[in-house]
């Protein structure tokens, strides 16, 4: 077996004469800090037989609570109170008879303050990243032996491509050129799999990054010279499963560890926390989603490890925001509690959950303060909008219509009311999981600027996927299913032909679109009329949807046409926006637009319009 496994340093002693063999494989967290706001500390001991032993702390500031054995006897989990301990190491001696082993174990000492920690919010621009995908900047560690086998082959769209944080730490620059302000990478820890699980999405170690993807060193790395270039690092997260080759799966602390389904499958049925009519057996069924080895979080120790786990790598990593996957599936309470431990630690931390529901009612329910969730308040911050998703591609790529889609649109801003806090709620046109936003080659970029404009000029905090600026497309239902939809960057592997980072390795339609999007977030960063202003809209007309952004006396106008032909807008029905001003500037071409009577646009055209 070639699984990395880190042994930690442990002392040998004679007791009595006796020599103990004895190995303590790893304890988790790997170290923590003294002066946490929470003063208790859970360690987690892994080794053979270890349940055998009893710990004995005999260290000034460092109170061991209790300590809890499983079924398993090869674990061992102790509770700490070190809310008089200093920084430094102090000793674990576990005893057993006349053995005796010696473990030494660091607390930190933490830094002055946390204001280099974050979070995001509506002034900034998620880029969603999928590292294996991106760039490959270190080939060395593309084939380095894990403990089961995988594939790495650029032809294969479910192998591992050789993407890596060192290509995504090469390309720091190219993100601040580009506008956006702060990158989320899908999960980078480490995922010793069958077929090498490029995506990350199935843990297998929760301290330490995929090697094939870089170090934690290396990690560490690339988020200090993000933040030196101003941008905010979002870490993907996966509370709700583990992979098969996690120690965990592999033995077994407790039955109680795992959720198992009584259908032995999951339903999927995210409406049932706040589905006054459901029942029982579909809630228990719910807590099983089947995407791993589903973890049961309601468990205290597993709760407790999952919460210290994230709180590690925000104070050791200093990440701004955590994105957690799957999020209903994972026990409520739980999830409560870790928000606001989190929060407690962190204020201005951020945390965003995958609440993929196609009702923005049901969206909304999960956000911290909504006023239609009558049980306990969920206490998490962000949430995204998976519905606006689902239409924006077939409403702003539509030419087949001379009304347009526009009123899809429409209907589904005005449910907005529903969400307490629309500045944290996530707005995006695609991700890693669904459909590009442009399905296939565009014929021109009508629907791409609608889309774009449209996302960067709307309540709330927007999301990129990379390869959009470069007119990216795909769908999974094709050969090569999610491949299609992560492909991988050209010129980010040494070697490729074209190399999409440049402009001399750019389409000139693709160039366009680098272009467009560009100036729209340059524009929009630092521009509060946007990111935090009040938004006012008008029924679509003729296929037109306008809407206005303002705040204090400031405003922007948008007019999307969603015909395919052209309109001769007539503009009375805005004069409360309009406010008796008879021009503008248009925010991309910087030339002044006239808005006496009527307002010509072409079809599939949109216009952002600065009116001061």
């Amino acid at each position: 077996m070639c699984k990395k496994i880190m042994i930690f340093t442990f002392s040998l002693l004679f007791t009595f004469g006796t020599v103990v063999s004895q190995n303590i494989n790893k304890v988790e967290p790997l170290f923590w800090w003294a002066g946490m706001k929470n003063p208790e500390l859970q360690l987690m001991v892994y080794g053979e037989g270890i349940s055998d032993y009893r710990p004995v702390i005999d260290s000034p500031g460092v109170y061991l609570k209790n300590y809890v054995t499983v079924e398993s006897p090869n674990y061992l989990i102790l509770y700490l109170d070190i809310s008089l301990a200093d920084p430094g190491s102090f000793d674990i001696n576990f005893i057993k008879g006349k053995k005796k082993i010696a473990y030494s174990y660091e607390l930190k000492k933490r830094r002055y303050s946390t204001a280099d920690i974050q979070g995001y919010d509506s002034s900034d621009v998620l880029y969603l990243i999928m590292p294996d995908r991106f760039a490959n900047g270190d080939s060395s560690n593309d084939q380095i032996p894990m403990s089961t086998e995988y594939t790495v082959d650029r032809n294969k769209p479910g192998a591992r491509h050789g993407g890596d944080l060192k290509g995504i730490e090469d390309r720091l620059d190219y993100f601040v050129d580009l506008g956006v302000t702060a990158i989320w990478l899908n999960p980078v820890l480490e995922n010793d799999g069958k077929g090498g699980f490029y995506h990350g999405y199935f843990s297998t170690d929760m301290y330490h990054v995929d090697r094939r993807l870089g170090s934690n060193e290396d990690y560490l790395r690339l988020i200090d010279k993000a933040h030196k270039k101003g941008l905010r690092v979002v870490m993907d997260m996966i509370f709700n499963h583990i992979g098969a080759n996690h120690p965990w799966a592999l033995d077994i602390p407790s039955k109680d560890w795992f959720n198992v389904s009584p259908s032995k499958r999951g339903n999927h049925a995210k409406a049932i926390f706040y589905d006054n009519y459901a029942s029982k057996y579909d809630s228990d069924v719910m807590k099983y989603a089947g995407f791993g080895i589903d973890l049961n979080q309601a468990n205290p120790h597993v709760g407790k490890y999952l919460i210290q786990n994230s709180i590690w790598w925000i104070e050791h990593a200093r990440i701004d925001a955590i994105r957690q996957d799957t999020y209903p599936y994972s026990d409520f309470d739980m999830m409560r509690e870790w928000n606001i431990q989190v929060m407690n630690e962190y204020p201005q931390f951020n945390i965003v959950g995958e609440i993929w529901t196609n009702y923005t009612i049901g969206t909304a329910w999960w956000q911290k303060g909504c006023k239609l969730n009558l049980g306990k308040d969920t206490e998490l911050k962000s949430v995204m909008d998976f519905t606006l998703m689902g239409i924006a591609s077939d409403v702003f790529n539509d030419k087949t219509t001379t009304e347009g889609q526009m009123n899809k649109i429409y209907d589904h801003l005005c449910y907005d009311f529903v969400y307490p806090d629309i500045k944290n709620v996530l707005r995006f046109l695609d991700n890693h999981d669904t459909d590009r936003f442009l399905r296939s080659d565009p014929k021109d970029l009508d629907g791409y600027k609608q889309g774009v404009a449209f996302l960067l000029t709307i309540p709330g905090t927007p999301q990129l996927y990379y390869g959009h600026e470069f007119l990216m497309n795909g769908t999974k239902d094709r050969p090569g299913g999610d491949g299609n939809i992560r492909l991988d960057v050209p010129g980010g592997w040494e070697g490729d032909p074209q190399n999409w980072f440049i402009r001399e390795g750019r389409s000139s339609m693709q160039n366009e679109a680098w272009d467009y999007l560009q100036n729209l977030l340059k524009w929009r960063k630092g521009n509060k009329v946007i990111s935090d202003g009040q938004m006012k809209h008008f029924m679509p007309q003729m296929g037109v949807y306008v809407y206005e952004r303002y705040l204090d006396n400031k405003s922007v106008i948008v007019f999307i046409n969603g015909s395919n032909r052209g309109v001769e807008l007539p503009l009375d029905r805005y004069a409360e926006s309009l406010k008796g001003r008879t021009q503008g500037m248009d925010v991309v071409t910087k030339q002044t637009v006239m808005l006496d009577n009527f307002l010509k646009l072409a079809p599939k055209e949109v216009l952002i319009v600065d009116m001061n």
